[in-house]
């Protein structure tokens, strides 16, 4: 074989595709069917029709849909099992030992005429003009490495693969990073026409007429059910949410936005789908969240109205601090009595657990501060306040604020707790709060002056609190998802109302 033929092939289609949403939720982005035909399907005929008969895929999310492409095909298949965890630089690590004259394929890409050859004499990235309308190129569809930028490849990326800056990089990042290290990588420009890379529904819509009515989607299904409408009526899906916990898009039907939350992989092992659905009919019914439209508590998928034109929730903004407050004790009061039971301080000492006894020794005081909040969380039970349905992640991140009207949402932490939670966590998750503006919030809270004994109770929960993000920020942390100064704040606000706390109760 000559020094310019090309050996092989690699379709990377291993990672969690953004677009286009919501159908990358529930299959990959290769097995879409555009124009009669699978992305990955058409990508392996063109191949093979230049010649390309080795032909590996790297699967990973949703993997078991592509299966079938080794007996349909004859191609390889390799798992990738670190594509949530890490970028595209994972998939090019998994087939390493066969990388050679070898062209690297993105399996979304739908091309217009075979861009491939038997021979190739460069290595290249292949690039179509940009969407801005100036004269610059955005890097889309395939690259064709040569031996020698293979084998140059794969030892610098052995060399930093370990290196934590590594872990969310694509190969092309590295490529970009390290450019002086590697052999020249050409850019190959093509017309815009010439390949695609779809970054919406509505760009697949656009393009093969007729598509949302033909693709096989529950989640298409699921809104078109709950909101009694016609699929050609959806557009404008914009995914803006994205990770572990859920995928969130918005979309609209004959344009008014809603959000379709889609749960992520393995939320329903840490989010009690029930409760939050309980919680979040009972907030409805309140107005305190009137964007609920319905929610699948078997599944997890929610449907929600989209707020137009918010505003950042301010914690110095007494008209905002005050209805958060109100949407507080509305909660609290309301009566409702959900069977699903939420423990800040008992599901803090399960995150101790995941610490390890070295992190927890490097911590100023995490000893002292753990025995503090647990006799404090023993001396709140004590005063035998009766639980009530609470948020119990009650911060700014969770208001929507618009000039007419606030909403609370995300409810998947709810249930049955100790009123003093959600003021705790609306208290410690403000970076700049003094313990007077603390006391500030008890009083708009109550509606007056809180007696003696509620007091006590608020001030020592929310030291139960505060710590209770201590030690998510330190676990955070641990999983290399560090929140920066908040660890900080958390810690600050622990040793200041555990101080409070000790205080008051050595003279009362």
């Amino acid at each position: 074989m000559g020094p310019y033929r090309v050996e092989n092939a690699v379709i990377l289609a291993a990672g969690l595709p953004a677009n286009p949403a919501p159908l990358s939720y529930e299959k990959p982005k290769g097995a879409l069917v555009v124009r009669g035909e699978a992305l990955i399907e058409r990508l392996i005929r063109q191949l093979k029709e230049a010649g390309i008969q080795d032909i590996t895929v790297v699967s990973g999310f949703l993997g078991e849909q592509l299966s079938y492409l080794e007996d349909a095909f004859g191609v390889r298949l390799v798992i990738n099992d670190s594509y949530r965890e890490r970028g595209s630089s994972s998939s090019v690590k998994r087939v390493e030992g066969l990388l050679g004259n070898t062209y690297l394929c993105s399996a979304e890409t739908w091309y217009q005429d075979n861009p491939f050859a038997p021979y190739e004499y460069d290595s290249y990235r292949a690039a179509i003009p940009a969407e801005d309308g100036a004269d610059t190129w955005a890097l889309r569809g395939h690259a064709y490495w040569s031996r020698e930028f293979s084998s140059a490849f794969v030892k610098l990326l052995d060399s930093i693969y370990d290196d934590p800056a590594t872990v969310d990089a694509s190969w092309e990042q590295i490529a970009a990073e390290h450019a002086g290290e590697l052999p020249a990588l050409q850019i190959r420009r093509y017309d815009r026409d010439a390949l695609r890379v779809f970054d919406s529904l509505d760009d697949v819509q656009r393009f093969d007429p007729g598509f949302i009515d033909r693709v096989d989607s529950e989640i298409l299904d699921n809104i078109c059910t709950t909101l009694a409408c016609a699929r050609r009526q959806l557009s404008g899906f914009v995914p803006i949410k994205r990770g572990m916990t859920n995928q969130s898009v918005r979309f609209e039907v004959d344009g008014v936005p809603y959000v379709y939350r889609h749960p992520g992989y393995g939320s329903q092992e840490i989010t009690n789908r029930f409760s939050e659905t309980f919680s979040q009919q009972v907030a409805s019914k309140l107005g305190i969240d009137t964007t609920f439209v319905y929610e699948d508590c078997d599944k997890g998928w929610k449907i929600s109205r989209f707020v137009e034109n918010t505003i950042p929730f301010d914690y110095h903004n007494k008209a905002h601090v005050a209805e958060a407050m109100r949407i507080a004790s509305a909660l609290h009061n309301s009566g409702a009595r959900s069977d699903f039971f939420f423990d800040i301080h008992e599901d803090t000492l399960k995150q101790i657990g995941l610490l390890d006894d070295k992190r927890r020794a490097l911590f100023p005081e995490f000893a002292e501060l753990l025995e503090a909040a647990s006799a404090l969380n023993e001396d709140v039970r004590a005063q035998g306040v009766a639980p009530v349905l609470s948020h119990n992640d009650f911060y700014d991140q969770n208001f929507l604020v618009t000039e007419d009207r606030m909403d609370l949402i995300d409810w998947e932490f709810s249930g049955m707790s100790d009123y003093a939670s959600d003021l705790g966590v609306f208290i410690c998750c403000c970076p700049d709060y003094t313990y007077e503006d603390a006391l500030q919030i008890f009083e708009m809270y109550f509606g007056r002056t809180p007696t003696k004994d509620e007091l006590f109770h608020c001030v020592a929960y929310t030291a139960v609190v505060s710590f209770h993000w201590l030690v998510w920020a330190l676990y955070k942390d641990v999983c290399g998802e560090p929140v920066g100064e908040f660890l900080d704040f958390y810690y600050r606000y622990t040793k200041l109302f555990c101080s409070k706390a000790l205080e008051m109760k050595r003279n009362q």
